[in-house]
């Protein structure tokens, strides 16, 4: 009963914020991501009747408190389930920084509900695996489906899921995203709690299912400056409401402004490139193959540590000879 499973993390294109069931981390409303390669998430995990507890371990450090109970969602849904009661050893390990808005959540729970799914011996879709996923994340339950996804909001599982959006080859293939990382810490977690408190998140909401509709037809042409445009414009609109609740979260650093207005200046001179950040410092700047020497270089310039990722594909079981234990 052990198994090995590997995901990529998200970029929210349209993202979610706040959940209106904490315990099941059901979003208010849906949201559309993309993943990105070669970051990811590689979780190894064995039910072991002789364990006397669950042992989780990431990136070599145990995992205690609110980590924990967590993963501990995950895996007690998993083993009611499959309707066992063995304890679980869990291994998990990132290949990128985590904790500074690049989505290790998202990868991170996907590659945990996908090696559970597959430990415990039951027969689930990805869809399916997205709702196991989901109770860690719901951005999660997008890193899961892969590629470009989009997550359902809903009451219950056969709503809330998610699902992979059909997007051509030749867009998916051209897509370059430039990692601006800026190290500042941050937790999403808090800030989802008080989404609904801010007197921003009715207008959000307001305006939000159109965003859905529009960034699925811009995907469906498709049309890079129209999908990157909404989610530029839409990283604006999230941290309007973040900035608005209660504890006022700026999560945004000096040079995170710096890549922004790079990111604009170049666009000035016609390349085609657009900002896009979650709920961290960290900048995703999106370009095209073309372009992406030349992006990479600009953001470089303001002084931050840079990658170079592609479109990910969905979460997936690795051969036991992949295993972390």
């Amino acid at each position: 009963m052990k198994a090995t499973a590997k995901a990529h993390p998200i970029q929210g294109l349209v993202k979610y914020h706040g959940m209106h069931d904490e315990q099941l981390r059901l979003p208010y409303h849906d949201s559309i991501s993309v993943c990105t390669a070669p970051s990811h998430t590689k979780t190894t995990v064995e039910f072991d009747p002789d364990l006397a507890e669950d042992q989780f371990e990431i990136d070599g450090e145990s995992v205690e408190g609110r980590g924990a109970e967590r993963i501990e969602s995950v895996v007690d849904h998993v083993r009611d389930l499959a309707e066992i009661d063995h304890r679980v050893r869990f291994v998990s390990e990132n290949s990128f920084q985590t904790n500074i808005g690049f989505g290790s959540s998202a990868s991170g729970f996907a590659a945990a509900a996908t090696a559970l799914v597959e430990a415990a011996g039951l027969e689930m879709t990805r869809p399916e695996i997205s709702t196991v996923a989901r109770r860690g994340s719901a951005s999660a339950a997008r890193a899961v489906t892969g590629a470009f996804s989009h997550l359902y909001a809903g009451m219950n599982d056969d709503d809330c899921r998610s699902e992979r959006i059909d997007v051509s080859d030749d867009f998916e293939s051209d897509l370059r995203i430039v990692a601006g990382m800026v190290p500042s810490y941050k937790e999403t977690e808090a800030a989802h709690e008080e989404a609904a408190e801010s007197h921003m998140f009715q207008s959000r909401m307001a305006h939000i299912h159109e965003q859905i509709q529009t960034m699925r037809d811009a995907l469906r042409e498709p049309s890079f400056e129209r999908v990157f445009d909404l989610a530029e414009q839409d990283s604006l609109s999230l941290a309007a409401t973040t900035m608005t609740g209660p504890a006022g979260w700026v999560y945004w650093q000096p040079r995170t402004i710096e890549i922004f207005n790079t990111v604009r200046e170049l666009r000035e001179e016609d390349v085609p490139v657009y900002f896009s950040v979650d709920t961290g410092a960290s900048v995703y700047v999106n370009t095209t193959a073309e372009y992406v020497e030349e992006v990479e270089s600009a953001i470089a310039d303001c002084g931050v540590e840079t990658r170079v990722w592609e479109v990910g594909g969905p979460a997936r079981v690795l051969a036991e000879s992949e295993a972390l234990f």
